[in-house]
């Protein structure tokens, strides 16, 4: 048992597990309604637009957080520009910024050379490197991502399941997307300096679409979503510690290879179910979809009421 308990005992593995599980909660509450909302592409796209801001902030010897932080909003400022005030839909405008915003901050970096080592903590992170500060930063984006989920939590569902009853209902589908939006800046800001820009894309996704494969409603899906960041945080630091290799890139892969084997296993379980029992199927798929199928038809009977 020493190989499992040994890393734990090293203090900066102990701090790396606490901001590992925290940045899991934070991204879980967040990545749950990004899944939901068909946001991923998004949210990507928001942790490569803070390489500008992160640079200047650098060159300027400025906070890091509140240049990623600028940066983070100018880029979620200009795709709603430019689909407010154009023919093209929100993803070209994000694939515009994203190309743009990333070019920006490549030309920024090859102008400051001394910014290459610092680059690659940016885009890969070092949670090794988490400090006690650090961890009382992630447990308030936490709590602040908590609170903001239960109180806008009916104006999340309605906007993510039917957003235009969210409008008739009077929830204000856009003031809730907007809310969303800043959310998603929160956890990829709060959650950069520990594992990078380039892997806290893993860590907000695959962990709320494992959890989205069992079809529970939302919050058991948060809470899913939760244990399994927990899980890649955990087994990703033991192989980093003992394979030595990077913890954060590490963590990130893990926490997408469970959705691979979720799936796979889900795949070969559903394949031989349909076999042994073809009178059943229509119920059975009915049955494994229910938080995007049957709940949102629960949910919006409730809105109603």
């Amino acid at each position: 048992m020493d190989w499992l308990l040994d890393p734990f005992a090293v203090s900066f593995v102990q701090r790396a597990l606490w901001a590992g599980m925290l940045v899991s909660i934070l991204c879980a509450l967040v990545g749950t309604w990004v899944v939901l909302r068909g946001m991923a592409f998004l949210s990507d796209a928001v942790s490569h637009g803070m390489l500008p801001g992160v640079a200047i902030a650098y060159l300027m010897s400025a906070n890091l957080l509140i240049g990623a932080a600028v940066s983070a909003v100018v880029m979620i400022g200009g795709v709603a520009w430019v689909s407010r005030h154009s023919r093209l839909s929100e993803d070209t405008g994000i694939g515009l910024l994203f190309v743009g915003m990333l070019a920006l901050g490549v030309v920024i970096v090859s102008r400051a050379r001394s910014f290459a080592v610092d680059l690659t903590s940016f885009l890969f992170g070092d949670v090794l490197s988490a400090t006690y500060a650090d961890l009382v930063f992630l447990a308030v984006a936490a709590l602040v991502a908590l609170v903001v989920s239960v109180v806008a939590y009916r104006p999340f569902v309605a906007l993510v399941f039917d957003e235009r009853k969210a409008q008739t209902f009077g929830f204000r589908p856009r003031l809730a997307h907007v809310v969303l939006l800043a959310l998603v800046v929160l956890a990829v800001v709060a959650s950069f300096r520990i594992v990078g820009t380039l892997l806290v894309f893993g860590l907000l996704v695959a962990p709320s679409a494992t959890a989205y494969l069992f079809g529970r409603s939302i919050v058991p899906s948060m809470i899913l979503a939760t244990l399994f960041g927990w899980s890649a945080v955990v087994v990703g630091l033991l192989v980093s510690w003992h394979a030595n290799t990077a913890a954060g890139a590490t963590i990130a892969g893990l926490a997408v290879l469970q959705f691979f084997l979720v799936a796979g296993v889900r795949a070969v379980g559903g394949a031989r179910g349909s076999g042994g029992a073809r009178g059943s199927g229509g119920a059975r798929a009915l049955g494994g979809d229910r938080m995007p199928g049957g709940d949102r038809m629960s949910q919006t009977v409730t809105l109603s009421d």
